[in-house]
């Protein structure tokens, strides 16, 4: 009998070591609800909202992101910064305009932007970075995306969609 018990253990060696291979390599997903409200250093009165969601793949050399909005007046940018729900960081990657694209004037809602992000990709003090900090950032809760808008108007915040400083705020969360 003991021998037939010794077969079993190559066998659920084996099933646990697939196991974790299995949890290793499940993308990863992150998401973040944006409002005026969560704007900094004050919130706005905006009534646009997005959401902009990450799915860390590939075993973590890529990101994709799609970043959707609602009600949005004078898209300019929109980029992904380091930093807690409490503090504004620096921008580390740009969600929109992507590659040579320009700010869209006017009422919006849709996608805003997608696309993929990889290390190569990544500026400011993430530049040079492998996705692997990134995505420690990620799961620690330290990355925020803000979309900024502009009437082209001077002064700055002088009409409708004029926030140079930033509209609409939210912080990643892992769902």
């Amino acid at each position: 009998m003991p021998a037939k018990r010794l077969n079993w253990i190559p066998l659920m060696t084996a099933a646990l070591a697939l196991a974790a291979f299995s949890v290793h390599s499940e993308d990863l997903h992150f998401s973040a609800k944006l409002s005026g409200a969560s704007q900094l250093p004050e919130p706005t009165n905006s009534k646009a909202t997005g959401e902009l969601n990450l799915t860390v793949q590939e075993g973590g050399k890529m990101i994709s992101y799609t970043l959707t909005v609602t009600d949005l007046q004078n898209a300019a940018t929109a980029e992904l910064h380091l930093g807690s729900p409490n503090i504004n960081g620096p921008a580390i990657f740009k969600l929109f305009p992507a590659h040579g694209g320009t700010a869209k004037k006017g009422a919006f809602s849709g996608v805003l932007a997608e696309g993929t992000i990889t290390a190569a990709d990544m500026l400011g003090p993430m530049a040079g970075s492998p996705l692997s900090d990134l995505v420690d950032e990620l799961r620690a809760g330290n990355a925020y995306v803000n979309i900024h808008t502009n009437d082209g108007m001077d002064p700055p915040d002088s009409g409708p969609g004029d926030y140079r400083k930033g509209e609409i705020r939210g912080q990643l969360e892992m769902k």
